[in-house]
């Protein structure tokens, strides 16, 4: 956070031009990740192992008599355009449309796309996609295959419902509404892969749910035909979730504890009151890979004014008695922090710990960020992450919020290039770089745990939002469209999974305090503007909000309190009362 660590140059070969659209994939369990549902195959067909993506794909089962077919029948539309891809391996792989076109490999080492475009025929409702292999040739191999198209009903089966709609939530339950389809004999909620309840009617009550868990459903109708294609998703999470304090609208900043970065160092109990949680920027690891997280307060040789370690736990507890929430904050732009083994993580979790304690501090920030998290390639899977420094993230992570209990406060500010670039590119499917959207898994499975998450809305290149547009930093429309796709949550490329949305109340956006805090700077009239647009529904100007309004939006964070002081307050001036002002 002290420089400019998103520059639009560190994305240029991602961000520059917006790929094509494209259609949903037609295709049930294209990445055979739930073996080979969906699908019919001949021979001694497996779905495991030496996957391109995700932990399994298709081995064909190949004989002297079989040439090892897996068919798939699916939904289309009459005199419609569509392009079927798959990743194949293996000789004599063949990839077709029954009927159709086909195309084929006669040898494949390694993985390797093939494609074939067709065009339904009139009234055309059903086709059928395969693959196979040729006699005794051996088992060949395909993963991640796709049916680029929108999909169409078969004779007789009903249409996909609407989403579902969230009504009454409790602590152990939630209830789902829908709209009747036309044909239904009735409905299943599913979650993921399992059905978590039937209905003849159009409503369900989810029951015997944790408090404070979050959770994603999608509806189908079915009858005797069959059932219909999955509704778009909803997600809702129940009551119980611990309140740790913090006003519904919150000013959040970062004070330089351990610098002065060129705007002069802020002592602890000259921190106004108006700010709401105060971040001690930052914890920093003795190398890279240790883990091992120490907080170093500024040296007087940098900081001529900074107080003693007395005066500072001191200010610490007045700030805290007054109802400020103090955080330790670790990575920032020179704290890489890569936990890559079981050791460096109980290291972290001990070393952590071990500050919390000594200062009597609320709770920690994550502010991972250059090259702290990544993803391995073929890390598709955002809900069931392997790789190491996510892994033991996400474990030391939850092994500290369980150890203080529910009044911790949980705070994260990842950069856009780590969490909203990743509905375009994610790192562990793209051949670019492999730390877009590295933070979702984290997110993810911390989400029950976590207080706010406060993305970085600045140092950051053009970034496509939910309206299949690119939004550059600087005016209320970024802050707009950024902070939406948190709320309403996005699909994750090239994985066929979508992120849910968070919570309101778990959402705040970042903004520069000043012009030399950092690239991105929003005048404050335009950060206002962004806050009404998103709280209230009004002056969004073009943009639709996917999420609806979110009177429960948490607030705003800053970097930092120390260059806020350095332009007379303006920031702080201008945005806690109107925070206050929100409904």
């Amino acid at each position: 956070m002290r420089s400019i660590l998103f520059a639009a140059v560190l994305v240029a070969g991602l961000l520059v031009a917006a790929p094509p659209a494209r259609a949903a994939n037609v295709l049930a369990n294209g990445g055979f990740e739930q073996g080979l549902a969906g699908w019919t195959c001949s021979g001694d067909a497996a779905a495991a192992g030496a996957a391109r993506t995700g932990a399994a794909g298709l081995a064909g089962g190949v004989t002297a008599g079989d040439n090892g077919r897996c068919a798939q029948k699916v939904r289309v539309l009459p005199e419609t355009a569509y392009t079927l891809s798959a990743w194949v391996r293996g000789d004599y792989v063949h990839l077709g449309v029954a009927g159709g076109p086909y195309t084929w490999t006669p040898s494949a080492a390694e993985y390797t796309k093939l494609s074939v475009s067709f065009t339904t025929g009139p009234g055309q409702t059903e086709a059928e996609v395969y693959l196979h292999g040729w006699y005794g040739a051996g088992a060949y191999r395909a993963d991640d295959v796709e049916l680029d198209g929108p999909g169409g009903p078969l004779p007789g089966v009903p249409a996909a419902p609407g989403a579902p709609r969230v009504g009454a939530v409790t602590g152990g339950s939630i209830a789902l509404a829908w709209d009747a389809v036309d044909g239904a004999a009735g409905y299943r909620v599913y979650e993921g892969a399992d059905v978590r309840a039937s209905a003849t009617g159009t409503s369900a009550t989810l029951t015997g749910l944790d408090a404070c868990s979050t959770h994603t459903y999608a509806v189908v109708a079915y009858n005797d035909a069959g059932e219909s294609a999955r509704s778009a998703t909803a997600t809702g999470t129940t009551e119980g979730c611990a309140d740790v304090g913090l006003p519904k609208h919150a000013l959040i900043g970062y004070l330089h504890a351990s610098f002065a970065n060129g705007s002069g160092y802020v002592r602890m109990a000259d921190v106004p009151d108006a700010w709401d949680v105060v971040n001690l920027a930052f914890g920093e690891p003795t190398t890279p890979t240790s883990g091992d997280i120490r907080f170093e307060r500024c040296p007087a040789g940098e900081c001529p004014n900074v107080e003693s370690e007395e005066e500072f736990t001191a200010a610490v507890r007045a700030k805290q008695a007054r109802g400020t929430k103090v955080l330790l904050s670790i990575g920032g732009q020179n704290g890489q922090v890569q936990l890559t083994t079981a050791a460096a993580r109980d290291a972290f979790v001990r070393s952590v710990s071990a500050i919390i304690d000594r200062y009597g501090l609320d709770g920690l920030d994550i502010d991972f960020e250059g090259h702290s998290l990544y993803l391995d390639r073929g890390d598709a899977d955002f809900r069931n992450p392997t790789t190491p420094v996510v892994v033991n993230l996400v474990s030391a992570l939850e092994e500290l919020t369980a150890r203080y209990g529910d009044g911790f406060v949980l705070t994260m500010a990842p950069e856009t290039f780590f969490v909203q670039v990743g509905h375009q590119f994610y790192g562990g499917t793209s051949s670019g770089d492999n730390r877009t959207g590295a933070y979702l898994p984290v997110i993810h499975a911390l989400r029950d745990e976590l207080t706010v998450l406060h993305v970085q809305d600045y140092n950051s290149g053009p970034v496509m939002g939910l309206d299949g547009q690119y939004h550059s930093m600087g005016g209320a429309d970024f802050h707009i469209a950024m902070t939406d796709m948190l709320k309403a949550g996005f699909p994750v490329a090239n994985t066929g999974r979508t992120f849910p949305g968070l919570r309101p109340e778990q959402i705040a956006f970042g903004v520069p305090a000043a012009v030399s805090a950092g690239n991105g700077h929003t005048p404050p009239a335009q950060v206002q503007q962004a806050l009404t647009c998103l709280v209230k529904g009004q002056q969004c100007g073009s943009y639709e909000l996917r999420g609806g309004p979110s009177p429960a939006l948490r607030g705003l964070m800053t970097w930092s309190i120390n260059w806020d002081r350095y332009y007379g307050w303006e920031f702080m001036n201008a945005h806690e009362p109107f925070l206050n002002s929100l409904p």
